[in-house]
């Protein structure tokens, strides 16, 4: 069994990795709908349905992370566990999208968080 101060050494990585991870993708989601031309390809022009797809995104990622402050000041550490997860699988999913775009910044930016996100998860879990 893992000792208290172990516990809460866990529990404060997964909420800062976790609120890091949720932050940057609420932020590549707003700058799509506030500079949409920065989140497409080169060479795309923003349209309508461009914008549209942002606005769907935000909503997704915006409500993610209000949720994940909630589970972290509340210290519910089970839905931490479950939204860090999920964050994580986001992640990696928008590494295979930069790897499709043939982007090496949405590419491995993605993948390290996700990589660090499964890190944090694995630990708060084996922490209880």
């Amino acid at each position: 069994m893992a000792s208290v101060s172990s516990r809460i050494r866990a529990f404060r990585t997964a909420s800062w990795i976790t609120a890091l991870n949720v932050l940057i993708a609420s932020g590549f989601s707003i700058a799509g709908l506030l500079r949409p031309e920065s989140i497409l390809p080169a060479g795309y022009v923003p349209t309508n349905a461009s914008f549209v797809f942002a606005l769907y995104a935000a909503a997704r990622s915006i409500s993610l992370a209000c949720v994940v402050f909630v589970a972290i000041y509340k210290r519910w550490i089970s839905v931490l566990v479950v939204l860090g997860s999920l964050a994580g699988v986001i992640q990696f999913f928008d590494s295979i999208v930069g790897l499709v775009q043939q982007d090496p910044g949405k590419t491995y930016g993605p993948f390290v968080i996700a990589i660090a996100q499964l890190y944090a998860v694995i630990r708060l879990v084996r922490s209880n």
